[in-house]
C-alpha cells in the first residue's frame, strides 16, 4: 500500500495522463477499491473542471469525495466526514471552487495549481480516513 506522498505523487502523474482532476483524485485509489481505473475514470468523468467545466467545486475535491463514500459509507456520518474533508481541504488551497482556485494572483500564479488541488484533496482525504478510522463500514 502506498503511503500518503507516494499517493500525492501517483495522483498528480494520472492528473497529467488523464488531465482530469476528479479522475486522479479518485483512481489514485482503484487499488484500495477495488474498482479498474477505466471504471472509475467514467464514475469521475462529469466532474472534472469544476463539475463539466463550469468552474464549480474542485474536481480533486469531488474525486477525494468520491473515495470517501466508496471506503467509509456510514449513512448520516458521511456528511460529518465529508465536512471535514472540504474544510481541510479549503483550509490547504483557500477555497474550494475552481474559478477561485484557478484564478490569476498578484504573483501571477493560480491560487491554488491543480497539481496542487490533487494533492491536498488526497492529504485530506487521508486526514479524514485516519481520525475516522474505525474499522467499521456500514451501509
Amino acid at each position: 500500500m502506498m503511503d500518503i506522498t507516494e499517493k500525492k505523487e501517483k495522483g498528480v502523474e494520472l492528473l497529467h495522463e488523464f488531465e482530469h482532476c476528479a479522475q486522479a483524485s479518485l483512481c489514485t485509489y482503484a487499488d484500495e477499491l477495488g474498482f479498474p481505473v477505466e471504471t472509475l475514470k467514467r464514475f469521475a468523468a462529469a466532474f472534472g473542471g469544476g463539475m463539466a467545466t463550469e468552474e464549480g467545486n474542485c474536481g480533486a475535491l469531488v474525486g477525494a469525495g468520491m473515495v470517501l463514500g466508496l471506503k467509509k459509507y456510514k449513512g448520516p456520518r458521511i456528511h460529518e466526514e465529508t465536512v471535514l474533508l472540504y474544510n481541510t481541504f479549503v483550509e490547504k488551497c483557500g477555497s474550494a471552487f475552481c474559478k477561485e482556485l484557478q484564478a490569476v494572483q498578484e504573483n501571477g500564479e493560480p491560487l491554488c495549481s491543480c497539481e496542487d488541488c490533487v494533492r491536498n484533496a488526497i492529504e485530506a482525504l487521508e486526514k479524514v480516513l485516519q481520525e475516522y478510522n474505525d474499522g467499521e463500514n456500514n451501509e
